[in-house]
């Protein structure tokens, strides 16, 4: 009873606020300025100048990746979380992770996995076009990605690996890369894993419900054919990215409707101000079976590559059922960082995944009663609750944050 009061309290006070600042103008709503830069245009308003690199990876597809200089030894390389894109490493400005460690001294680089808006280009494919552009999820990612993408950090930067701080999905395609190309386990330093993607065991509904929906979803996938979700020029995503930036209506709906029952509750680190921006940039684009992967995951409670059917799978994996991924195989150090309120990456889904894996140098449970998957690239005081954690972990393997606290 206490907390549903809460709830629309908490509502009511967003409504009277969004009214209050709609009515004191008369002009029509305008978004931040950070709703409209780019990654370059961020990192560029905050202080570091970024360049592009496109890399090419083994199967054509051509990537855009970002370098904020620094004249830290080991690189650090950001990679983000499903649907997602460089640009939330920096929404936050001078208290986004990827602002924070340049100023800090840290050779920072942003990553972008394959289909979104800034990787959105193959070599002989037409993403607009060629439904076999879209034929990946994270498997391919950490398959073909990463390597091209770590490949060329450390032959720009001459350094022998490189630190990565990942992001939901944005770790999945770690644990992939160090299952399938064992050799690329010795060129990490440390993989952060924010918010940990193998297992989703025990996601709670919504999420829950959409799993046990994957065959179905599996099966008119093989129908209809793989295709782009939320791409930037898509009917789809420009009805959400307005939908979701209107005041009172699209926060209510987008953030209490979407986000806070599939990623967890917690208002005070997602405002409204701030979410007009995000709401800007997210979704980025991606592909049908990305989604469709972890819910696969979830459904046959296997951290497996991609399930196409017994027929398929004979022809691609010569076996009726893909097989699992070999985790303990990822031998690269690993630093997990969970949260009680991460309703997808659920600690015992973490819990789990810490068994699997034989170099878990660091685990945390996050103190934060209310801290959620979300709040590891959007929240409003990560500086407070979350930064002095993987500070910590970098200093304890060979770098030299010496202008950060590691202090709660």
């Amino acid at each position: 009873m206490i907390t549903t009061t809460v709830f629309y309290l908490t509502v009511v006070e967003i409504i009277v606020q969004q009214i209050s600042y709609t009515s004191a103008s008369n002009a029509p709503v305008i978004l931040p300025e950070d709703a409209t830069l780019t990654t370059i245009g961020l990192a560029n308003k905050y202080g570091h100048p970024a360049t592009r690199y496109d890399v090419t990876t083994e199967d054509g597809y051509v990537l855009g990746i970002y370098r904020l200089p620094g004249k830290g030894r080991i690189p650090v390389l950001l990679m983000h979380g499903l649907q997602d894109s460089s640009d939330s490493w920096l929404l936050r400005g001078q208290n986004s992770l990827a602002i924070t460690l340049a100023n800090n001294g840290c050779d920072v680089w942003l990553g972008n996995s394959r289909g979104n808006r800034y990787s959105r280009l193959h070599k002989h494919l037409n993403p607009d076009t060629d439904p076999a552009f879209w034929q990946f999820s994270f498997h391919e990612m950490g398959y073909y990605d990463l390597p091209a993408i770590i490949d060329t950090i450390l032959n720009e930067t001459g350094a022998d690996n490189l630190t990565a701080i990942g992001h939901s999905q944005g770790t999945t395609m770690f644990f992939v890369l160090g299952s399938e190309k064992k050799e690329y386990n010795s060129k990490v330093n440390v993989l952060v894993a924010l918010a940990p993607m193998a297992f989703v065991h025990n996601a709670p509904a919504p999420a829950s419900i959409l799993i046990q929906l994957s065959p179905l979803l599996s099966q008119l996938d093989r129908e209809d054919g793989s295709s782009e979700v939320f791409g930037d020029n898509s009917t789809a995503s420009t009805l959400i990215h307005t939908f979701c930036t209107t005041p009172i209506t699209g926060y209510l709906g987008c953030v209490y409707g979407i986000i806070f029952p599939l990623l967890g509750y917690d208002p005070a680190e997602l405002d409204p101000n701030f979410f007009f921006v995000a709401a800007a940039h997210y979704p980025s684009g991606g592909s049908y079976l990305s989604i469709l992967h972890y819910l696969q995951v979830g459904y046959r409670k296997a951290f497996a590559p991609y399930h196409y059917g017994s027929d398929v799978n004979m022809k691609v994996y010569n076996s009726s059922d893909p097989p699992e991924y070999q985790l303990d195989q990822v031998t690269m150090r690993v630093a997990l960082l969970s949260a009680r309120n991460d309703r997808l990456s659920s600690i015992p889904d973490v819990l789990h995944l810490r068994r699997q894996l034989p170099n878990v140098v660091y685990y945390l449970e996050n103190p934060r009663p209310l801290m959620n998957h979300v709040n590891y690239v959007w929240g409003l005081n990560m500086q407070d609750y979350l930064f002095p954690y993987i500070y910590s972990v970098l200093q304890n393997n060979h770098h030299n944050l010496t202008n950060m606290t590691t202090q709660l």
